[in-house]
């Protein structure tokens, strides 16, 4: 086993890592001894950008990998393309997720097919996909869920209740998979806004829930994330609210 205190020789899939918190994440892991598998769907320069940054810092510690994760074979696709690349995995992080509005009354069936594959069924059929490898090495599963899993985001009746699923999912795995795979979630609250130009009165609003008064950071997802990689040995089956408290006041 490798030091404690790094992830030396272990091999990390994080999904949809090319940007925003998915990034960061796998920059953490990275910087802590981890290979690192990059998963991208559209971004493919971002994450080209990414494996340069990486292997600059260690050579051929990570590689980019796409895939249409909504496409259960595109999923066994990737696992076997990135348990392939290093003839293991010990880390999958689920962070790979579509996410906008989707009003009651205008819901369409490609819209729930999307928001539903990305945020419940990718997950599922990856970590089967990946199972295996994951079981021979001792690894860990770690889904990013989100704070709106069980505090309704007004006009998201089908990501919310994805993540809802997700949550569950976690918990489900959890208890299917040990003693051999540990399974966690991390539930993410106002991290990063949203890429559309979100208002200053609904930001404004949404820090008011939020006992500590301010936006997170993704530095702080992804120590979270390395805490139940690295360092919880003896926790599976939780998902750890990353919002500043505002799941307890809202």
């Amino acid at each position: 086993m490798s030091d404690p205190e790094t992830l030396n020789n272990k091999v990390a899939l994080v999904t949809g890592a090319a940007r925003r918190i998915g990034a960061v994440i796998a920059r953490t892991l990275h910087s802590h001894g981890a290979d690192v598998a990059i998963h991208y769907r559209g971004s493919a320069d971002e994450a080209g950008a990414l494996v340069e940054e990486f292997n600059a810092a260690r050579a051929d510690s990570a590689a980019a990998f796409a895939a249409d994760l909504t496409d259960v074979a595109a999923i066994e696709q990737l696992a076997a393309q990135v348990t392939g690349w290093r003839n293991r995995l010990d880390v999958l992080v689920n962070n790979a997720s579509s996410f906008y509005p989707t009003p009651a009354g205008t819901i369409t069936e490609a819209q729930w097919n999307d928001l539903v594959g990305t945020n419940l069924k990718a997950p599922l059929f990856l970590s089967q996909a990946a199972l295996p490898a994951l079981r021979a090495a001792g690894g860990v599963i770690v889904n990013i869920v989100d704070v709106h899993s069980t505090h309704p985001l007004r006009d998201h009746p089908v990501y919310g209740p994805a993540k809802a699923g997700l949550a569950m999912l976690t918990r489900s795995l959890a208890k299917d998979l040990a003693p051999d795979v540990r399974v966690n979630g991390v539930s993410p609250g106002a991290i990063l806004w949203p890429e559309n130009d979100m208002p200053e009165d609904t930001r404004a609003a949404i820090l008011k829930q939020v006992p500590l008064a301010r936006p997170g950071d993704p530095a702080d997802i992804a120590g979270a994330v390395l805490f139940l990689v690295r360092d919880a040995t003896y926790v599976t089956g939780q998902v750890i609210a990353i919002d500043g408290g505002r799941s307890i006041g809202w």
